[in-house]
């Protein structure tokens, strides 16, 4: 069996070669540190079942500004902590007075970590063409949780369904996902991304996702 449900301390593997994400070696053995999903390959990874999102540097992520401060947007990233947007950070210059002209509270922002420090403070950047503010579209959110499989091994999962329906989408790891196509495109995008929000802990969900959008797809032509 490629998975099973494992609980902190569960022991996977005598192979300390074999730990990944979410285990730890003790005594040359090799256990599970979360409540999760546990992967069974070359390594072991244990995919979080339940939680609240912890932000890794690098993590492309949705955020709503919550706060505005002389230098910084507080931003929640839906995580236990929040997200500072310097203003350095923001794609052009802009003096701090005009801050709340440009991103004011309310506004939900595609972003990026750049680092968290060990008081667990989060700093983000708007600094690349792929971020920025969302002025159209749609924000849906769902367990951060089932990112890995709504990306995909490589990213084939998301690439599928960027092309079958034909929508631009930004996949946040703490589980906000923005939309943005025609509005039937939108509403196939949706629907696809529950079932995967769904399904995702079950084998042979590909095929089942492309079963699905063909199905979707031939009711609709």
């Amino acid at each position: 069996m490629d998975r099973k449900v494992v609980v902190p301390g569960d022991l996977l593997s005598e192979d300390a070669k074999r730990s990944g994400e979410g285990t730890y070696v003790k005594n040359g053995s090799v256990y599970s540190l979360l409540y999760g999903l546990a992967n069974f390959r070359d390594k072991i990874n244990v995919i979080p079942l339940a939680g609240k999102y912890v932000p890794v540097p690098g993590d492309n992520v949705i955020g709503v500004v919550k706060d505005i401060t002389f230098s910084n947007w507080i931003v929640d990233i839906n995580s236990p902590y929040d997200g500072l947007l310097h203003i350095s950070e923001f794609p052009k210059r802009i003096e701090s007075e005009e801050m709340s002209k440009h991103l004011h509270i309310g506004s939900s922002i595609m972003t990026r970590v750049t680092d968290v420090d060990p008081t667990m403070k989060v700093e983000l950047t708007l600094n690349d063409k792929k971020l920025g503010l969302i002025k159209a579209g749609q924000v849906i959110e769902i367990s951060h949780t089932r990112v890995p499989r709504l990306i995909g091994k490589g990213g084939s999962m998301i690439s599928m369904l960027k092309k079958e329906v034909n929508c631009n989408i930004f996949v946040g790891q703490n589980g906000r996902i923005w939309i943005h196509g025609g509005t039937e495109d939108m509403d196939l995008a949706l629907k696809t991304i529950t079932l995967i929000d769904r399904e995702a802990h079950t084998n042979g969900l590909t095929d089942r996702i492309v079963d699905f959008l063909k199905t979707e797809k031939g009711a609709r032509s």
